[in-house]
């Protein structure tokens, strides 16, 4: 069933891939500056009055179905070591501007900003996207997967606001050594992006349907250069860090540790399109720490990549599989050993093909006794018009594992094989993936494989889409993150949105059901499933609501503890049913005070009754301060039941976890970040202050000061404090 099914939708989608791009024939004509530029937001150069205008913006959002009503202009022009772009955002309404912060990568709702987007080999799949909100702070990434952005890429560019009662200017040079392009490809893709929270109004130059971000590649206009992009001359980068630290463990009476460490990361254009990484004792000290969850669930938690060294192109690595089934995940490697050195090259060879190879080499320590490597190949070749076709192999191999004592905690290898289908339509209306792994290890045995695959289908009013996933019992990926095995799926979903009339608050609103079953590998027996339904409102002023309802039956293949705390485990192959029912609101991004609740009630394992009550209060003296206060709820009471041990018998568990954060951004260089988490259930409180002066774009100075704390008695764990030096060298 599973592989005709997903063979249905290859053949289906590859039929889709065909449709014809709606904006490919809007057309900027980008040509040679003609006079010098500064980049001072001023603009009063004679190669900006020579430059073509892109204006008259269509609006996204609340409707698709006219021009903008807030009135936007765009220029670009280049010269042989920057391309030049300027937005002009006029007011259509008085009053202050909407920021949340002069910190980079700002939140993309919360902010009067503008966004730029770039497909430099005109794909509709990878670019790059660069902006800034209405006070001058930046933001920048890398786009995949036709829409998707990943705001922690970083490099060097500059740029520069101004404002006056009638418009706010935002102008950039973005060194073509930034870019990566293939020499001789005169026609790129573009868009240029403006939201304006006074009106609530999103607009785009090429006009891009309601349903999807105006990130969507597949809407992008077109760049025709006057002639070919200049070749970037050589680009080579070296960063190098300084860093001194102290820390002491309190809680296990360690003696206080003096630190000093001293490291390089490199980038080196080996051409205008393929990169290569070095880095040499990494210290990933300036990372923001995670923000914690409440575990209830009986699978591992997931938490995001964060250091640099692993993000550029890093959708060839992180995006291969899906979120529940990675082959390979990068937060495996370093986990528990200091990385010595690795390498990577990746980029694009031309419009069709992209590499990726990674090696890393990590240390011994106390917990692991002999270093380890890890290596990874990653390639894809575009199919069709949007589609791709990706492979990936992964090893992680122990060195001298003939010396290795504890075996059977340490393998000699972990090796994973995959192949997958990404469906993307012309339209962006069709996506989806068909995925195929299998690992290898020294004691392989049968069932060893993963093969899932989903279809999505999305317009104005509906979304429709179904997944089916199968994976083995001895499927094992070390350096992935597939934390369930042995198990096959069936996920369904169906939306509809109704629109009301123009002069309606609400701008639409609709039911959404989705209903997920998971059965034995051979879909013999069915051991989990929820139905899930829910109605969503969303209103004009942005604004959202939902309510929703659900039942959920679970067939415990192994015991399992419901509290994750107190140890006591309910017996495999017990069953347990439960219904409940909720409710998420977020209010307006656009005001001062932000905030969002959310709810859940109803049954729980072992006729328990759950409590679930989420919350996050906002506010912000823009734009210099953002204060935020996070907060989880959940209650767990069992009854006097005959399914329950006894050690659960009559008993409540109250579980908090609650965060403040202040986010403090004295200017666009100088940043100051205090984050407090308390988590009884992991029975810790840990506090994170950072303080970041960029002194040059993307070299900068951290202050790093750290804190653990037993959350009953507040008894101190273990501090440290880190001072960081980084300096972006271009040669």
């Amino acid at each position: 069933m599973l592989k005709n099914l997903l063979t249905s939708f290859l053949l289906l989608n590859s039929f889709f891939s065909f449709a014809q791009s709606k904006n490919e024939k809007v057309e900027y004509h980008i040509h040679r500056a003609t006079s010098p530029l500064k980049i001072d937001g001023i603009v009063d150069e004679k190669a900006w009055a020579d430059a073509q205008l892109a204006t008259d913006f269509y609006q996204v959002l609340p409707m698709d179905t006219s021009y903008a009503k807030v009135r936007t202009d765009v220029k670009m022009t280049y010269d042989d070591k920057n391309l030049y772009v300027v937005f002009i955002n006029y007011d259509k309404l008085p009053g202050p501007y909407m920021v949340e912060s002069l910190k980079r990568d700002f939140s993309f709702g919360k902010n009067d900003n503008d966004l730029l987007f770039i497909d430099t080999f005109n794909d509709q799949t990878n670019g790059f996207s660069f902006g800034a909100n209405a006070m001058g702070a930046q933001w920048d990434g890398l786009m995949f997967n036709g829409s998707n952005i990943s705001l922690t890429w970083e490099n060097k560019w500059v740029s520069e606001v101004k404002y006056d009662d009638e418009k706010w200017v935002w102008e950039c040079a973005i060194p073509f050594k930034t870019l990566r392009y293939k020499k001789g490809i005169k026609r790129w893709g573009i868009n240029f992006s403006r939201l304006d929270l006074k009106t609530t109004e999103k607009s785009a130059w090429a006009p891009v349907p309601r349903q999807f971000p105006t990130a969507s590649l597949a809407y992008a206009a077109s760049l025709i250069w006057d002639e070919e992009p200049p070749t970037a001359s050589s680009n080579i980068s070296i960063i190098p860090y300084v860093l001194g630290g102290v820390s002491r463990n309190q809680e296990k009476k360690l003696p206080t540790d003096y630190r000093g460490d001293v490291g390089f990361d490199a980038k080196v254009g080996l051409t205008s399109s393929i990169n290569l990484d070095l880095t040499v004792n990494p210290d990933f000290s300036q990372v923001e720490v995670d923000q914690q969850q409440t575990n209830l669930d009986r699978f591992e938690l997931l938490f995001p990549e964060k250091r640099q060294f692993f993000l550029e192109n890093g959708d060839l690595f992180s995006n291969f599989g899906y979120q529940t089934i990675r082959p390979f995940f990068s937060r495996r490697i370093g986990l528990n050993t200091p990385i010595r050195f690795g390498a990577r090259v990746s980029g694009k060879l031309n419009k069709d093909w992209r590499i990726g190879f990674m090696d890393m080499q990590t240390g011994k320590n106390d917990v692991i006794s002999n270093a380890q490597n890890f290596g990874v190949i990653a390639l894809q070749r575009r199919v069709f018009a949007r589609s791709n076709i990706a492979v990936m192999f992964v090893n992680k191999q122990t060195l001298d594992y003939q010396s290795v004592i504890d075996t059977k905690n340490i393998s000699e290898y972990n090796r994973n094989l995959g192949i997958e289908y990404n469906i993307l339509s012309k339209n962006n209306a069709w996506t989806g993936k068909l995925l195929y792994l299998k690992s290898f290890t020294p004691t392989t045995k049968p069932n060893d494989g993963v093969l899932a695959g989903n279809i999505l289908y999305t317009n104005k009013r509906w979304t429709a889409g179904l997944q089916l996933e199968q994976v083995g019992t001895n499927y094992s990926a070390e350096v992935g993150y597939v934390p369930r095995l042995d198990y096959g799926k069936l996920n369904p979903q169906v939306g509809y949105l109704f629109f009301p009339k123009p002069s309606s608050k609400v701008l639409s609103h609709g039911p959404l059901t989705m209903f997920t079953h998971y059965f034995l590998r051979d879909f013999s027996k069915e051991t989990e499933n929820e139905k899930f339904l829910a109605y969503r409102v969303n209103f004009r002023k942005t604004s959202t609501l939902m309510a929703w309802v659900a039942h959920n039956y679970v067939y415990l293949l192994n015991q399992f503890d419901p509290t994750n705390y107190a140890g006591v485990f309910l017996p495999k192959g017990s069953e347990h049913k439960w219904n409940s029912f909720g409710f998420d609101y977020t209010s307006k991004p656009q005001a001062l005070f932000t905030y969002l609740v959310s709810s859940r009630y109803g049954g729980y394992y072992a006729n328990g009754t759950r409590l679930r009550l989420n919350g996050e209060v906002g506010y912000r003296f823009q734009p210099y301060v953002a204060m935020t206060v996070a907060a989880n709820y959940n209650r767990l009471e069992f009854k006097n039941e005959a399914v329950l041990p006894k050690e659960l018998t009559n008993k409540q568990y109250n579980f908090w976890l609650i965060g403040p954060k202040i986010d403090v951004t004295f200017t666009n260089k100088l940043f100051f970040t205090n984050f407090l988490q308390f988590n009884n259930q992991t029975k810790n409180m840990n506090l994170n202050t950072r303080l970041q002066w960029r002194y040059s774009p993307a070299s900068d100075l951290f202050l790093v000061y750290t804190d653990n704390y037993i959350s009953d008695t507040f008894q101190v764990r273990n501090r440290a404090l880190v001072l960081k030096f980084t300096y972006w060298w271009n040669v």
